[in-house]
């Protein structure tokens, strides 16, 4: 009998913990390297953390601290090193030299999940544009294979050295892959703008990766989205239509999922995506309330919120995973406008968080009565497609509504408004 199950790459994960820096409490952090590396198919087999005020300028931690991590790693039977920053070139290729293992980073494990999880032509794209990115700047020469001079019969010169070639087609490819994904985004500018004609508001699932956005996705819409127990289970932004128990509709976008240290590169490649958030009319900001970490993980979505300049946008909390909680998190969160304690799986607070998505989205619209003859069937169908109907009734003269409306449903529908507030 053989054994043909693949076998898991084993990995030591390093951090450095800088003194007075919450973001890389040894737990913590590498709790969340762990689950990092689970997810993208590898498993680790023991932790180093060092104390320092910040990593080693070339070894990352000290070199008697990479002493234990190479006896560590021998013992273990490890494959390799990731390390919980990012590396730079010279450092990666010191510790690949003391150690003579495979090292890696948080970014490039973080990449690896991205380019697994990618299903979408853009989606591919995008993580294809953030690892060429990333491995532009820490190509390097391997001998004399990357050093020969490139040339013969018809060229002129030397020719280009072979690190030059390779340096020249991973940027011409980065073009390459800019301009498919502008033409990508302006598709997904004619289908936004066909939206908006509409008149329907934009709602946007954001929170921290693995809270539990494509569940309540499907609590509220019946989307059907994948919903795992994964990091960055989504990728991509899916739009799905909801209404609220008392019947005002809106779209509802699941986006990608954020994390600690989330590498620039893919900020930059998913900005596309991270669109959505931009444009939509608020945000419902989905935390985990089962996390040791959740007070962080709020203030790293803030923090990317903040960038993506969306902070003045009406905020709902959703305290999510709250059916194995005995003590409800009723945390105090400045931000939001409001806070509710919610189970997308259980379905429990559902009804709290229907309320108040419907708040908000009576704030961004007018209520006004409308009365329209029978004469008019299209202004009567345009009520009802652009309209949060309260109330209607009819009489020997035609249609009277009690709605809430938008700008644009306002004015197309001015000549018939009985009044507005």
């Amino acid at each position: 009998m053989f054994d043909t199950a693949d076998r898991k790459e084993r990995f030591i994960l390093v951090a450095v913990d800088k003194a007075g820096d919450p973001e890389t409490e040894a737990s913590l952090s590498l709790d969340e390297l762990d689950e990092l590396v689970k997810t993208a198919g590898g498993e680790s087999v023991g932790r180093v953390c060092q104390k320092r005020e910040k990593p080693h300028p070339s070894l990352y931690v000290g070199k008697g601290k990479l002493e234990e991590i190479k006896e560590l790693a021998k013992r273990e039977n490890a494959d390799g090193i990731v390390c919980d920053d990012e590396l730079s070139n010279a450092r990666r290729r010191a510790m690949s030299e003391f150690l003579n293992v495979k090292i890696m980073d948080r970014t490039l494990v973080i990449l690896d999940i991205f380019a697994k999880r990618a299903e979408t032509a853009e989606g591919k794209a995008q993580v294809e544009l953030a690892q060429l990115k990333y491995n532009y700047s820490r190509l390097e020469g391997g001998g004399a294979a990357m050093s020969r001079l490139g040339g013969g019969i018809g060229t002129r010169g030397p020719g280009e050295k072979k690190l030059e070639t390779d340096r020249r087609l991973m940027k011409e490819r980065i073009l390459d892959l800019d301009a498919e994904l502008a033409d990508m985004a302006a598709r997904r500018g004619v289908m936004r703008k066909q939206r908006e004609k509409s008149g329907i508001p934009v709602i946007s699932l954001v929170g921290y990766t693995n809270a539990g956005k494509s569940t309540l996705m499907n609590a509220l819409s019946g989307a059907g989205v994948a919903a795992e127990d994964k990091l960055f289970a989504t990728l991509g932004a899916t739009t799905r239509e909801i209404k609220t128990k008392n019947g005002c509709l809106a779209l509802l976008t699941d986006t990608v999922g954020f994390i600690r240290k989330l590498p620039h590169s893919l900020i930059k490649a998913f900005h596309a995506t991270l669109e959505e958030v931009t444009l939509s009319d608020a945000l419902v900001h989905v935390v985990d309330a089962q996390s040791q970490d959740m007070d962080r993980r709020m203030e790293v979505v803030y923090d990317t919120l903040e960038g993506l300049s969306c902070l003045s946008k009406p905020i709902i909390t959703v305290f999510n995973k709250c059916d194995g909680l005995v003590e409800k998190p009723f945390s105090q969160d400045a931000l939001a406008r409001s806070t509710v304690c919610a189970s997308a799986l259980t379905g429990e607070g559902m009804d709290d968080l229907s309320d108040a998505i419907e708040l908000i989205l009576r704030e961004t619209r007018t209520r006004a009565m409308f009365f329209i003859p029978f004469s008019d069937g299209n202004a009567v169908a345009a009520v009802y497609k652009s309209c949060d109907i309260i109330s209607e009734e009819s009489d020997e003269n035609g249609w009277s509504f009690d709605v809430y409306c938008d700008a644009a449903a306002k004015g197309a529908l001015k000549k018939y408004m009985r009044y507005a507030r």
